[in-house]
């Protein structure tokens, strides 16, 4: 797990692009690519190909929006409890959508980082996400955060180990360190949190990194997710007031 060396994580904030307020961080919950392809009579596995195919479509609306960093759900630790003939799918649908797509990425100057496990990826597939990363690591447009094999508990106890195996002083150990050693440490904490597909949970995502972010439920499914449902979710975005725990003058 990476440490950070600098004092503190990036602090969390939000553009100002005219009278709209923009997050830095977006985080998506990608929810309804099974649905999306039993509505049609298709696989399952049809939906989740769909929904790698539109991840370009959401990274383009939310970069040229001014957003800096998007992570996306793609796979959690508990997904590997799902039938193993969907589990298989879905590896080798991320292998091919890195080994496809990381190079029209790079072309667009994302840089892409997988957060969450490695050690369960096959060989082939920890090659890509490697390659993936080396190769977009200088790009300067939108971070790509790619959850996969990813929990929030999981990643808070690898944290917890971590610390103790580094033998820090418990005086020394406040929000802003503990934060250096959590997947996310090289980006703020996701302003905005999405939900696609219309389910009401958390399901394990950014457990300690989502204190303050404001949440998002849509019924549209992650494969329709398109342009303007973004834009009336960030519109929605702007109109909020973030307190972070505070009072404010009108409150």
């Amino acid at each position: 797990m990476t440490v950070r060396t600098e004092s503190s994580q990036p602090q969390s904030k939000q553009l100002t692009q005219g009278s709209s307020k923009v997050p830095i961080h977006v985080a998506i919950i990608m929810d309804g690519n099974g649905r999306w392809a039993q509505k049609r009579g298709l696989p399952r596995l049809a939906g989740h190909r769909m929904g790698v195919d539109c991840i370009h479509g959401v990274l383009d609306t939310l970069g040229q929006k001014g957003v800096k960093y998007v992570t996306l759900y793609a796979f959690s630790t508990e997904n590997w409890n799902r039938p193993p003939d969907e589990v298989e799918g879905i590896l080798e649908l991320m292998l091919e959508a890195l080994q496809e797509q990381t190079q029209t990425l790079h072309e667009n100057n994302v840089q892409i980082l997988h957060i969450g496990k490695a050690d369960r990826l096959s060989p082939q597939l920890e090659q890509a996400v490697n390659h993936a990363q080396e190769l977009t690591c200088g790009n300067t447009g939108v971070t790509l955060n790619f959850a996969f094999d990813y929990g929030g508990r999981d990643e808070i106890l690898e944290a917890v180990k971590q610390v103790i195996r580094d033998q820090v002083p418990a005086e020394d150990i406040d929000e802003a360190m503990f934060s250096k050693y959590l997947f996310t440490a090289h980006c703020p904490d996701p302003d905005l949190i999405i939900r696609t597909g219309g389910e009401l949970r958390i399901s394990n995502f950014l457990l300690w990194q989502s204190a303050y972010s404001e949440y998002y439920h849509t019924s549209t499914l992650w494969p329709d997710l398109d342009s303007a449902e973004l834009e009336r979710v960030l519109e929605a975005f702007s109109n909020r007031q973030r307190r972070f725990g505070r009072v404010t003058p009108e409150a």
